[in-house]
């Protein structure tokens, strides 16, 4: 097989567009991989114009500090205490908005223990507080 070897002096004016079409597809399928994972919902309790609450609920404040002890409104309780205040508090008339305040040195197992065991009796309002 002979090859014609074509030498011209006009340089070659087209533009190839094969890398353009690889780059495009690679976008898309990593679009394609993290749109699921980009439209999780979130519930978020957002105040609603018109409405006015009538009573503001009162605060609970549960401390939990680097060596794993908490303190219910600054009143140290253990995991068994914390569940009957939680059990408690959720089944009030007006349940208790509760302000979590973790040390920075506090156990990961321990907050998510008392936030989980705090969504299992019933409190459905749970906010962080940073600790100044």
């Amino acid at each position: 097989m002979a090859f014609s070897a074509r030498v011209s002096a006009v340089p070659l004016a087209q533009i190839n567009v094969t890398p353009l079409v690889d780059v495009l597809l690679v976008l898309l399928v990593i679009m394609m991989i993290t749109s699921p994972v980009l439209t999780h919902k979130l519930k978020l309790d957002l105040p609603q114009p018109g409405k006015t609450q009538t009573e503001t609920p009162p605060t609970v404040h549960l401390s939990i500090h680097a060596d794993g002890s908490m303190y219910w409104n600054d009143a140290p309780v253990n995991p068994a205490m914390l569940d009957a205040q939680l059990a408690v508090a959720a089944h009030s008339p007006l349940p208790p908005s509760l302000l979590v305040d973790p040390a920075d040195g506090a156990s990961y197992q321990i907050v998510a223990g008392a936030i989980a065991s705090a969504k299992r009796q019933g409190l459905e309002r749970i906010d962080f507080i940073a600790a100044h």
